[in-house]
């Protein structure tokens, strides 16, 4: 076994342990960090690949960002771990069954090449895998690339748009009209009679 077969291996087998381990704790802050460690293991399973690019942005985004997200987000609900575990007993031999079912569909697909499949072939020194990636995005797909952004972009009006949405009954302050306001119209001196005259 070559030391790049063994670092395969080492890797694959990290990232289906993060896997598997994400969707067992039972404590939502251990399932992010093992979703960030699964997306590292799959970062270093593209550099063997020699898939740079994509290992770095996977690195950059998903760890850098947005999993850093998620882990803010989780840490600050107040998330109920008892109610969590009643329901996990209750789908346990269902997601076994469908575990089962996937890994038999696996090994039927790839009996007859399992464990015999060979890595990339080497590329020359002149190969940029960001200009082939670049390439490839704005030739052979640029439909579905542009497709995608569109996508994207309504993603993001929807949701300014909804963040600018008012809802009936709740009460907003009028930060403009606040700071128009002047003393005269915030004081109001009145004069009353006491009860001696």
């Amino acid at each position: 076994m070559t030391f790049t077969a063994f670092l395969f291996y080492f890797f694959a087998t990290l990232q289906v342990f993060a896997a598997i381990s994400l969707i067992t704790v039972k404590n939502p802050v251990h399932s992010v960090l093992l979703l960030v460690l699964a997306f590292v293991c799959g970062s270093a399973l593209w550099m063997l690949l020699e898939a740079e690019f994509l290992s770095i942005i996977l690195v950059l985004v998903y760890v850098g960002a947005v999993m850093v997200l998620f882990l803010f987000v989780v840490m600050m609900l107040d998330i109920n771990v008892a109610e969590m575990r009643a329901g996990f007993a209750r789908y346990l031999l269902v997601g076994l069954a469908v575990a089962f079912a996937m890994a038999g569909l696996m090994t039927f697909v790839l009996k007859d090449s399992l464990f015999a499949v060979t890595g990339p072939e080497p590329k020359p020194a002149s190969y940029n895998n960001t200009e082939e990636l670049g390439r490839v995005l704005y030739t052979e797909y640029v439909y579905a690339f542009e497709l995608a952004a569109v996508v994207l972009l309504v993603a993001m009006v929807a949701a300014i748009a909804l963040t600018f949405r008012r809802r009936k009954g709740v009460k907003h302050q009028k930060p403009y009209d606040q700071i128009a306001v002047r003393s005269e119209d915030r004081l109001k001196i009145i004069k009353m009679k006491s009860e001696s005259e």
